[in-house]
């Protein structure tokens, strides 16, 4: 079977618009066969920013913050902490508030026998009660040796554990606080060494360097303790 041969008629563009049935479109399509509309560029850069920023409004400008303003906020800062610092020393002047004793060259301590030190330290913080307390101020040595003396054997009579001796801090004595170093030497070299658990310096609310306080036995140290080895023997 031989195939068929097909015929082609070229017609021009013109020729094939008019013999499309225009009038045959729905109503609003027959501008698919009208000129294209021209469209409008903005002409530059500008004109197209201007209309990108059609109903932008601008943000209202603020003031900035001035050097003399950080100036002013930098001596405010140094005026509070100034106040604060002469609060704190008003506070350690009246009251000895934010001093720490343990922490001067002035200050003493020690125990008794096979005591531990951690007692002294706990003396010095104030963990023990205080029941009596002595004045030497204004004596000479012969006087407060002699009215120490009498003091810790109404201590030791009355069953007084926690006592305060106020010597003072000695400074106007020309080389060392000399009342302050002989009530030490009367606790652990005299008679009364076997009475002491231990001695320190005051709180500074109780005198500080210039009072000790001192912790008693209720009974004294008997010559087998002292003979004792720490860690050995029977307690």
């Amino acid at each position: 079977m031989k195939p068929k041969k097909f015929a082609f008629t070229l017609i021009s563009f013109e020729e094939l618009i008019s013999a499309l049935d225009i009038t045959s479109l729905p109503d609003g399509h027959s501008s698919i066969l009208q000129s294209p509309r021209e469209i409008l560029l903005p002409k530059s850069d500008e004109e197209l920013f201007k209309k990108e920023m059609e109903g932008v409004k601008p943000i209202a400008k603020r003031r900035c913050i001035e050097k003399i303003t950080k100036v002013k906020l930098s001596e405010s800062f140094r005026e509070k902490d100034d106040a604060e610092t002469l609060k704190r020393l008003e506070r350690l002047i009246h009251y000895g508030t934010g001093f720490n004793v343990a922490d001067t060259p002035e200050y003493i301590e020690g125990t008794g026998y096979h005591v531990h030190p951690e007692i002294a330290r706990r003396l010095h913080r104030g963990d023990f009660s205080i029941q009596a307390h002595l004045d030497l101020h204004g004596l000479i040595v012969e006087e407060a040796k002699e009215v120490f003396h009498q003091f810790m054997k109404w201590a030791v009579m009355h069953g007084k554990t926690g006592i305060l001796v106020t010597h003072g801090r000695g400074l106007s004595s020309p080389a060392e606080p000399v009342l302050k170093r002989k009530v030490e030497e009367w606790l652990i070299h005299s008679s009364w060494r076997k009475w002491v658990v231990a001695y320190s310096s005051a709180r500074q609310c109780d005198g500080g360097a210039g009072a000790t306080y001192v912790l008693l036995r209720p009974r004294p140290v008997s010559k087998r303790l002292k003979r004792r080895r720490v860690g050995g023997g029977k307690s």
